[in-house]
């Protein structure tokens, strides 16, 4: 049974890439307190407090997927590392220095302990939470993208020769490691000080599970076994509606779970599935309401909009006064600062990510001989 040869565009996957961005930015409202009326913020934050978490695991398991889908035989490592250094710094360079900017504008006040490793993209590495929380607060899933970058070239030739009556085996195995992964955090790292909002979870597994970058490439290495299952023809097509259902399932359970396994393991398996079957729809070219333009521009700017939604919801809630609205105001609020993020999101991936990646994304030889070392 050979691999799959056709158009490896994946429009829906390009879809759902903003449907995750934008959990995230959900959540980080969740943060900002903008709802006056307590019941209507409560109930709000119990709702999305933990998409963020959702959508960011997403992004690393859908990371894994679309490297191992798009990789090529000619493709060399100087190559690849050059285009993912391209696709991610010149927006990460550009929101640090906003960040930089608006943190000597208005606080809080920071050291170049925080600002330089962010830059570098190593600040995830030091388990100290002004750290690893530092500048633009976002970066540090790019950090993560890092590690998963540098070790691809490693781990690609590892999982093709994983045969493929064995590669179920093989996701199961790292899906179990997800899970697995908590309760040795829990029984070898110190359990004080505890995390602010559960007392019961200490910042040292806080850091370990959810923002250490090699705990996170399990996710990664996921996403890479799902791409080979469809690639040799091995992956079983749920369909898009059963696989949305599980991930809301898997959400379910992430809201009652303890802390810990909120970060992943309560979603990983769900996403890895939906993930799988969003390709199988394009695959075989089923409908899918992703594929439009608005959802595919909005996918294709979700890595900027990602990038800046956060400094729009803190610093944009700051120069409002930072205070609480009734229900219909602060919903008015929230929509102004998403459609300010949106426009910046723009202009960003259309300024800075796209001339980036044509002019530096494939080298010198490439661009003169045409060959296939481009973005």
């Amino acid at each position: 049974m050979g691999e799959i040869r056709f158009d490896r565009r994946l429009p829906t996957l390009t879809g759902m890439r903003f449907i995750a961005a934008l959990m995230v930015f959900a959540f980080h409202v969740s943060l900002e307190g903008v709802f006056a009326d307590r019941p209507v913020g409560d109930g709000y934050y119990a709702a999305v407090n933990k998409f963020g978490f959702a959508g960011v695991s997403f992004f690393f398991i859908l990371s894994g997927f679309v490297l191992t889908w798009s990789a090529r035989e000619t493709d060399t490592a100087r190559g690849f590392w050059r285009r993912r250094l391209v696709k991610i710094y010149p927006n990460h360079v550009v929101t640090w220095a906003a960040a930089v900017v608006l943190m000597l504008a208005f606080g809080p006040a920071f050291g170049w302990h925080q600002a330089v490793p962010n830059l570098l993209l190593v600040h995830t590495w030091v388990p100290v939470r002004d750290v690893f929380s530092s500048m633009n607060n976002v970066s540090w899933s790019l950090a993560c993208e890092v590690l998963f970058y540098l070790s691809f070239p490693v781990l690609l030739p590892l999982v093709k020769r994983i045969r493929p009556e064995r590669l179920r085996g093989a996701a199961v195995a790292v899906a179990v490691a997800v899970l697995l992964v908590v309760p040795v955090a829990g029984a070898l790292l110190p359990s004080s000080p505890s995390v602010p909002w559960d007392p019961g979870t200490s910042m040292a597994s806080f850091w370990f599970l959810y923002v250490f970058p090699p705990v996170r490439a399990l996710e990664f290495v996921l996403g890479m076994l799902v791409a080979r299952l469809v690639l040799t023809r091995r992956w079983v097509d749920i369909g898009l509606g059963p696989a949305t259902a599980l991930v809301a399932a898997g959400y379910v359970v992430a809201l009652v779970a303890p802390t810990p396994y909120q970060f992943a393991a309560a979603t990983a398996v769900p996403l890895a599935l939906l993930i799988g079957t969003g390709a199988s729809a394009d695959i075989s070219g089923r409908r899918s309401p992703l594929r439009g333009r608005v959802a595919q521009w909005l996918g294709e700017t979700s890595f900027a909009f990602y990038m800046v939604h956060w400094l729009v919801l803190s610093y944009g809630h700051r120069l409002l006064g930072g205070g609480s609205w009734s229900t219909p105001v602060a919903v008015l609020v929230v929509l102004g600062l998403l459609a300010v993020s949106l426009a910046l999101a723009g202009a960003l991936h259309a300024i800075v990510e796209r001339p980036a990646m044509r002019r530096f994304g494939r080298s010198r030889a490439a661009a003169v001989g045409g060959g296939r070392d481009a973005p």
